[in-house]
């Protein structure tokens, strides 16, 4: 499976951008699809994460700023984020995962970058 993520850039501090991944492939096993980030310097860290049936995670940090969707039928996962700060300046990373059969895939990144 490859995924293909899209919409990052540059924003001002109180924007919004919305990230686009998609999977190469119709999935049907149970998976979770998600996106991860990496600042500098930093470990690369969850941000959001939805699986088939729809249930959610999301980091402290981006509650009530980021919304994590997918459409299972074109095996696609979103993340809109809103109220962007300096902080959500990262390589966003898009992620499948397959938990029973303890596989994982990445996409290639996309760059947010949230600056004045």
């Amino acid at each position: 499976v490859q995924l293909q993520a899209s919409g990052g850039g540059r924003v001002q501090p109180g924007g919004s951008l919305r990230l686009s991944c998609a999977a190469s492939q119709i999935i049907f096993s149970t998976n979770v699809m998600g996106w991860y980030r990496q600042a500098p310097g930093q470990q690369r860290e969850l941000v959001a994460r939805i699986d088939n049936f729809g249930l959610i995670n999301y980091a402290d940090s981006v509650k009530g700023r980021f919304i994590i969707s997918r459409d299972n039928a074109n095996n696609m996962v979103y993340l809109q984020m809103y109220g962007l700060e300096p902080e959500d300046t990262a390589v966003y990373y898009c992620n499948l995962n397959f938990p029973r059969a303890g596989t994982n895939y990445w996409g290639q990144g996309t760059l947010v970058t949230v600056s004045s």
